[in-house]
């Protein structure tokens, strides 16, 4: 019996162990944000929201937050626009590339964004494109950086649905190519479209390296500002910090419950492929 309980209690350890190393430094960066002082003892002396005041206050704060709403969403849109037709084409007409599209959407992780950032620079900084430093060339460096996000959740839910069925019986039925994809496919991989979008914009929104050696000061970002404070006060860094958690924790929330969502609508989903099929077909 003491054998049982103790190989019972070490995962419960161990589990437990874990998710304090995680979120220590989570919980103090919120507390460091609220603390009136905490440089002279173990616990801090005072707590206030000042230092929130401070970076609402600030002229920059709604000119960064903008700046990174903007980028995250293009960016989404974007690879939205590009990756959703590519990955649908490929896995309907060219299945033999779909090994060559997985390798070419793992290469950003072996890529480190100051290379990235560099190689852009210096093929795009030349006439007569002149792209390099601007808000454009950003999204395109973007798109690639955070292709993977995208990618993987929509191949996912094309490969969890007979795409080949539905548009085999979207075309019996005389639905046209666009018809197709925006009637009966896509609402069909919802699921991983959302879900990749949602990391995607959780990822730009905290971005910082790529943006600073693309554009810099000519377009600040949110993570720009929170480093500029870092240098100058902490306790509001920390403060931008808390903001840029809750975004990205509110994104993951939103992610779990497409996850949950995708999950409940998959049972329904071919009788809804079907009523799209149907009323696709008057009119083509």
């Amino acid at each position: 019996m003491a054998a049982v309980k103790k190989k019972s209690f070490l995962p419960g350890f161990v589990i437990g162990g874990f998710l304090f190393y995680m979120l220590l430094p989570i919980v103090a960066t919120y507390a460091f944000s609220i603390a009136v002082r905490w440089d002279r003892s173990i616990l801090p002396e005072g707590l206030t929201l000042e230092w929130y005041k401070v970076a609402f206050e600030d002229k920059w704060f709604l000119i960064v937050f903008k700046n990174s709403l903007v980028l995250s969403l293009s960016t989404v849109l974007v690879s939205t626009f590009l990756i959703v037709p590519t990955a649908y084409w490929v896995h309907l007409r060219v299945p033999k590339a779909k090994p060559l599209m997985d390798l070419l959407s793992t290469l950003p992780f072996a890529i480190p964004g100051v290379v990235l950032s560099l190689g852009l620079i210096r093929l795009y900084a030349q006439p007569p494109l002149m792209l390099a430093r601007t808000p454009y060339m950003l999204v395109a460096a973007y798109v690639i950086f955070t292709m993977p996000f995208m990618y993987r959740p929509v191949v996912n839910s094309i490969e969890a649905v007979n795409i080949r069925v539905l548009t085999e019986a979207a075309q019996s039925l005389g639905a046209s190519w666009f018809r197709i994809l925006f009637q009966v496919i896509l609402p069909n991989i919802m699921p991983g479209i959302l879900s990749g979008g949602l990391l995607v914009f959780a990822t730009i929104f905290g971005e910082f390296t790529i943006a600073t050696f693309l554009v810099g000061a000519r377009y600040k970002t949110f993570p720009m500002q929170l480093v500029y404070f870092t240098r100058r006060d902490g306790r509001i860094a920390a403060a931008y910090s808390v903001i840029s958690f809750t975004i990205a924790w509110a994104s993951s929330l939103v992610i779990l419950w497409v996850a949950a969502w995708g999950a409940k609508r998959a049972g329904s989903g071919s009788i809804q492929a079907s009523k799209n099929i149907i009323e696709s077909a008057p009119g083509d």
